[in-house]
């Protein structure tokens, strides 16, 4: 789950239930990531943070989202709490509680954590979650201090040696003037 352009919530297991189909399947992982992102959105709002978005689930299934978005498509199955699921989430769907998008398969942010990746995908998948390299950004930070640091030095050098010579005059016009 997506929060300000950064990942918040995130989890990879395996379903409990046996299905008959990837559909069912997918089906399964919309209820229950609906479930977990309606639980975070009234989380937030209990700590006052109001989304002006609706929630948006990705999906690359176009088989179960139109299960889900058109009147007209059916599911047989023989598993009563995929229909229970299924009606509920349709349900969710239609009052505009949860919004269902689908994206295509190499831009699932969700492979990222469930599927071995090449080079490419992961830094693919990094970009996508927000993680970024920064040891340039490190390094130049480091390269500024270490500049500050030396014109803080230079500085006290400067101060100290300016010190020295006004002590210098000081003294020799104390002489001056006890003669």
């Amino acid at each position: 789950m997506m929060l300000f352009g950064g990942p918040v919530a995130w989890r990879a297991n395996k379903q409990d239930t046996v299905t008959t189909s990837s559909t069912e399947a997918e089906l399964l992982a919309l209820s229950q990531t609906a479930k977990e992102a309606i639980f975070l959105s009234r989380l937030l709002k209990a700590l006052t943070l109001r989304l002006d978005e609706p929630l948006t689930i990705q999906c690359d299934n176009k088989q179960t989202l139109r299960l889900l978005t058109e009147e007209s498509a059916k599911l047989i199955t023989k598993l009563r709490h995929v229909d229970i699921y299924r009606h509920w989430l349709r349900q969710e769907v239609k009052e505009k509680r949860v919004t269902l998008v689908w994206v295509p398969t190499a831009q699932m942010i969700a492979d990222g954590l469930t599927k071995p990746l090449g080079q490419q995908k992961h830094a693919t998948f990094c970009h996508q979650i927000g993680l970024t390299n920064e040891t340039e950004r490190l390094d130049r930070e480091l390269r500024l201090e270490e500049l500050r640091d030396t014109i803080r030095d230079s500085r006290k050098r400067e101060n100290t040696e300016e010190e020295l010579v006004l002590g210098r005059e000081s003294r020799q016009r104390l002489h001056e003037l006890s003669l």
